[in-house]
């Protein structure tokens, strides 16, 4: 299960509390080979201060996920300091704060669905695109998802639509890169105090009820998500595919 001298390339690394900087933690002390884009130069300081403290001796490039001719950028480099990939991190969503709050209705915008559909489906499957050529024989591409995709979850509105899409893209992007042994899935994991979290209106009520209602009776922590998505990039898990897996201490079972 070991991923000694794997290149994975993990996004989304924003703070020590992103779970992608979990991911990225877990990759290293396996000895996989971590490699890490962030946004923009405003951020580069700040991850290369967390890869610091990670011990992660490493290359950051800078990328835009939402634009195709940064992640074109970040396909040539990645292809030329280190060869092809063998797994991708997708740790990457965003949408206007103000559409997080109240009804659905209240506050979307055509402009404001467009972007959290960009950046939080779309780039997905724009790093698929832009990367096929340069992924090994079965490597493997993972995402990150919430319950919100599928269940009504008060404030998280056009994030959820998006990340229905950004599940959806799994099952077709399964099958398009399956013939290479190639696998796609998808993690939906509980609530936890992230960056992006913190955008959503009322997030510490969730965490009480996730705490209450799932069985385990428990929130879920960073490293519990990326112990599975450690799982997902090995080869223990080569007939898993097209797949969204839940890591919520069984909140999603729970009926009312």
């Amino acid at each position: 299960m070991n991923l000694k001298g794997k290149n994975v390339l993990v996004t989304g690394i924003a703070s020590n509390r992103s779970i992608s900087y979990a991911i990225a933690k877990i990759l290293h002390e396996n000895d996989a080979n971590v490699i890490v884009s962030y946004q923009n130069d405003r951020l580069k300081d700040r991850v290369m201060k967390l890869l610091d403290e990670l011990n992660i001796n490493t290359n950051a490039y800078e990328c835009d996920l939402s634009s195709d001719e940064g992640i074109s950028t970040l396909k040539n480099n990645i292809s030329t300091d280190h060869g092809n990939l063998d797994g991708i991190i997708h740790s990457a969503a965003f949408a206007p704060r103000d559409h997080l709050t109240g009804k659905y209705l209240d506050n979307v915008t055509r402009d404001g669905f467009v972007t959290a559909h960009d950046v939080s489906s779309y780039s997905f499957t724009a790093l698929a695109k832009a990367f096929k050529d340069n992924l090994n024989e079965a490597a493997s591409l993972v995402t990150l998802s919430y319950i919100g995709s599928n269940k009504v979850v008060q404030n998280y509105n056009v994030m959820g639509i998006a990340k229905a899409s950004l599940e959806s893209s799994v099952l077709y992007l399964a099958d398009s890169l399956g013939d290479r042994r190639i696998r796609v899935n998808a993690v939906s994991a509980g609530p936890i105090k992230t960056l992006a979290a913190a955008g959503i209106n009322g997030f510490n009520k969730i965490l009480d009820v996730y705490q209450e209602r799932s069985p385990i009776k428990d929130n879920i922590s960073t490293e519990d998500v990326a112990k599975v998505v450690y799982f997902l990039l090995s080869d223990y898990s080569c007939a898993v595919t097209g797949q969204t897996i839940y890591v919520d201490n069984g909140f999603n079972i729970i009926g009312y």
